[in-house]
Formats: C-alpha cells, structure tokens, sequence
C-alpha cells in the first residue's frame, strides 16, 4: 500500500503562501488595532463638542462659568490604568462626579470612571466599558500626549483635558477659571498624540480651533 506524502517542493510553496498571508494579515490587524483606539476617541471628542453645541450650562452671572465647559478628558486611576471621560463641572465646584458625565448611548453608562479605583483590568465606578483605554487597547497615561494646545492666557497648562464652548470653539486650562475673559480659548489646532510601541506609527487626532473640527492621520 502506498502512503502519499508532500514533496520538499510542495511545502516549500506552502511556506510561501503563508508567509504572503501573513505579511498581508499582520499589517492590517495593526491598523485595525490604531483605527479603533483612534475611532474611540474622536467619537468622545465629536460627542463633547455636540454637548457643547446642545447644552450650554454656563452662568453668565457667575465669573466662573468658563469652569461649566463640556470636556473631554484623560485620568487615571489608583492602578497605572486610565480612562477617558466626558463631563461638565456644573455646579463649578472643581471635582467632576458622576451626576455631571455624559451617558454613554450605546449601554446607558456614565462616561466618567473614578481616579481613586483600579481600572487596568477592570471597570469600575459602573461605568461605560468603552471609556477604559488601558483595559480595552492597552493604552497607557504616557503614550497620550496633548500637543500646541495652548489657551491665550495660560500657555503652560499641562491639563489632559480640553472643551468646547457653546460656539464649538476649542478651550483648555478653564478649569479653576475665576475671570469670565475667554482667557482659555486655544489659539492654534490642537494635537493629541497617541504613541504606539512595536514600531507601530503614531496616531495624532487635530482639533481646529476655531471650528472644533477633528480629524485624523496615522
């Protein structure tokens, strides 16, 4: 009885073949991969912005109404995990809580985890699952960086949080503001800059800001 077997020949081309698969696979995942956490993230920021468009809750009585801007921001938690967040001090009392996030519309979750809670591997605060960068991508507080975000009269902020107000109009630094000046208003396009490793390329997110605008390169 004969046993039929492969030649050198044919596993050689099946080696080929495979190795054409995965040079054409593995890329593609990768940009899969940067595609999502970029996706997650300007829909957050276009949502912010669409708070700040619909819902002004500002005071214009009070002289720390730029405090109410709606935001988008990053935080950690008590672990080396962060999240992201969507809020509005409303009550201007400079600690944002749970009352004062955004739901999350496709789960009916706050947008907003808690600083003093683990979140690396786990969700806490019951929040949205969507807001979790570490747990969800791995992304870690170093490899987010906030670029030329600079308001008018406060260029050093290092906040990792920007808003909008109610004209769409980018801000930053406005969250201990007392003067009702526009002070915080951003003068150039603002960048977030998300750092891959394993030789992955960046992802850098643009706000204009003047018009709120978002857009993405790679």
């Amino acid at each position: 009885m004969l046993k039929r077997a492969f030649t050198i020949i044919e596993l050689v081309f099946v080696i080929v073949v495979l190795s054409i698969l995965a040079s054409v696979a593995i890329p593609r995942l990768n940009r899969d991969y940067r595609e999502e956490v970029a996706n997650s993230i300007i829909s957050s920021l276009m949502y912010t912005k669409h708070m700040a468009l619909i819902d002004n809750v500002t005071n214009p009585l009070d002289n720390r109404w730029q405090r109410a801007f709606w935001r988008f921001g990053i935080q950690s938690c008590s672990d080396d995990g962060i999240f992201y967040y969507i809020a509005s001090d409303k009550n201007y009392g400079g600690n944002i809580n749970g009352n004062e996030s955004v739901i999350d519309p496709s789960n009916g979750k706050i947008m907003m985890g808690s600083n003093t809670k683990p979140c690396k591997n786990t969700i806490n605060n019951n929040a949205s699952k969507n807001i979790f960068l570490t747990k969800n991508y791995g992304i870690t507080d170093e490899m987010i960086s906030f670029n030329n975000c600079k308001p008018i009269g406060n260029s050093n902020t290092q906040a990792k949080h920007i808003g909008f107000d109610y004209f769409g109009r980018l801000h930053r630094g406005f969250s201990r503001s007392n003067s009702p000046n526009f002070s915080s208003r951003v003068h150039s396009d603002c960048q977030i800059k998300i750092s891959f490793p394993n030789d992955l390329d960046d992802i850098i997110i643009t706000i204009q800001s003047n018009t709120g605008h978002i857009s993405v390169t790679y």
